[in-house]
């Protein structure tokens, strides 16, 4: 995982790179930009992308039971909601 800002030629541009065969995140600016609003947007598309969840469940290492156990439990509580709203109807 790697963070860059660069400047090239007069424009920033602030990319995010994940080494799994993932497309990276990028958000150009030009000389006016402010910094501030580049890093509020580029965490936008991060938390829009997905990659901070990514980034929290990699975290750690996670043994395969233990997988399949999070798994299974999240397949209950997707099939218990869908139970529920269609009771509900």
């Amino acid at each position: 995982m790697v963070l860059t800002l660069s400047a090239f030629g007069g424009i920033l541009v602030c990319f995010w790179c994940y080494y799994e065969g993932e497309s990276m995140v990028e958000v150009v600016l030009s000389e006016n930009d402010r910094l501030d609003w580049a890093l509020k947007k580029f965490r936008r598309k991060m938390l829009r992308s997905g990659r901070f969840k990514d980034m929290k469940k990699k975290r750690y290492y996670e043994k395969p039971s233990e997988a399949r156990k999070r798994k299974a439990a999240a397949a209950r509580r997707r099939n218990a909601r869908a139970r529920r709203r269609r009771r509900n109807r």
